[in-house]
C-alpha cells in the first residue's frame, strides 16, 4: 500500500512543472528539515522545475540550515502540485495558501486527527517525516529522488530532533538503516549535532535558573512555567525557552513532564513530553496533538492550564496502578 502510494507521489512531481511544499506553523528540526531535503532532492532530479518552499515562519535555531529562498507568486499556485509534510491538521499548515494548487498531497508521521489533501501518504510508526522523505530515494521506486550531502544533512537534522537522537519510542531498523544512508553521503554530523545542541551564555543561565522552578504534582508530573517576562529577562526566544522541556527528561518516576511558554499574545504553548504513557490525547483536547509521547498543545487561561495539568496527573497516576515496569 505505501509503495503504491509513495510511487503515486513521485508519479505526480515528475508530471507538475510547479511544486511547492510547506510545513507545520512555530517549526522543529523535522518540519524544516523534510521540506528543505525534498526541495533540494526534486530539485536534483529535476533541474528544470520550479520548485518552490513556502511557509510564514522559520525557527531561529535552525538558521544554519539557511533560508527558504524565492516564495512562490499567486499564479504560480494556479497549475502546481503543492505538498505539506509534517503537518498533522490543516490548521496548523504554516502557508495559507496551501490549498491554492491543482492537487495537494499530504506526508505526515502524526496520529490522524482530521485529514486533508487528494494523496495522503502517513506512516504514523514512523520516527520522522524526514525518515519518510528519505523512502522517496528508494532505487526500486520508479522515480526515486536522488540524495546528494545536502539534502542528507536537512534530513539527517529531522531525524536526530524528532527521534531525541534515536532514543524515542519511534526509532526501529529502519530508522537506523535511513540514517545510515545518509550518513553515506558524506554528511558532517558533528556540525550538525554542534549547531543543534550547543547553548549560548544566555540559555545555559536560564536553564539553572528554570530548574529551580520545576514542580511536581501528586503523582509525579513534572513541570515548569515560563512567563513572557521570564523569558525576556533571559534574552530568549520562544523556540529556545520551550527546549526547557528537556531540563525534566531524567526525573525518576515522572513519567510525564510538561512545559507551559508564555506566547507574546498571553496564550500559552504547552510542549508535553512522556516515557511509556501515551499524552497525545491530553494534547488532542487541548488544540494540540502529535505523537504518543512527544505532543505539543496551546492553552488560553490559568483554568486551561490546570484544568490540562490535572488530566495529565490523573493519567499518570492510573498508569503507575496498572503497571508495574515505570521507571
Amino acid at each position: 500500500m505505501n509503495e503504491e502510494v509513495k510511487e503515486l507521489i513521485l508519479k505526480k512531481i515528475k508530471e507538475y512543472e510547479t511544486v511547492i511544499i510547506s510545513r507545520h506553523k512555530r517549526p522543529d528540526g523535522d518540519a524544516v528539515g523534510s521540506t528543505k531535503g525534498l526541495h533540494r532532492m526534486i530539485s536534483a532530479a529535476y533541474p528544470d522545475k520550479r520548485v518552490f518552499l513556502d511557509n510564514s515562519d522559520y525557527a531561529a535555531y535552525l538558521a544554519f540550515l539557511g533560508d527558504e529562498g524565492e516564495k512562490p507568486t499567486d499564479e504560480d499556485y494556479e497549475n502546481a502540485l503543492v505538498i505539506v509534510i509534517d503537518t498533522g491538521t490543516a490548521d496548523r499548515i504554516s502557508n495559507p495558501r496551501y490549498d491554492k494548487g491543482a492537487e495537494l498531497v499530504k506526508i505526515d508521521h502524526h496520529i490522524v486527527d482530521s485529514s486533508y489533501g487528494d494523496i495522503c501518504w502517513i506512516e504514523e510508526e514512523r520516527s520522522s517525516a524526514c525518515e519518510m522523505i528519505v523512502g522517496l530515494s528508494d532505487k526500486t521506486l520508479a522515480g526515486a529522488l536522488p540524495l546528494d550531502k545536502t539534502s542528507a544533512s536537512f534530513l539527517y537534522t529531522g531525524m536526530i530532533t524528532d527521534s531525541g537522537r534515536f532514543r524515542y519510542r519511534g526509532t526501529s531498523p529502519d530508522t537506523m538503516r535511513a540514517a545510515a544512508l545518509l550518513m553515506e553521503q558524506d554528511i558532517d554530523t558533528e556540525s550538525i549535532y554542534a549547531n543543534l545542541y550547543m547553548d549560548g551564555f544566555d540559555a545555559v543561565k536560564f536553564r539553572a535558573s528554570a530548574v529551580r522552578m520545576i514542580k511536581m504534582t501528586e503523582n509525579g508530573v513534572a513541570y515548569i512555567k515560563i512567563t513572557k517576562k521570564f523569558r525576556e529577562k533571559h534574552s530568549l526566544t520562544l523556540e529556545e525557552a520551550s527546549n526547557i522541556v528537556s531540563v525534566m527528561d531524567s526525573i525518576k518516576g515522572s513519567l510525564i513532564w510538561l512545559a507551559f511558554i508564555e506566547n507574546d499574545d498571553k496564550s500559552i504553548r504547552v510542549r508535553l513530553r512522556s516515557r511509556f504513557v501515551e499524552i497525545q490525547p491530553v494534547a488532542a483536547r487541548y488544540h494540540g496533538g502529535g505523537h504518543a509521547c512527544s505532543s505539543g498543545a496551546t492553552v488560553y487561561s490559568v483554568k486551561e492550564q490546570k484544568a490540562l495539568l490535572k488530566e495529565a496527573d490523573e493519567l499518570l497516576g492510573r498508569y503507575k496502578k496498572e503497571n508495574t515496569g515505570w521507571i
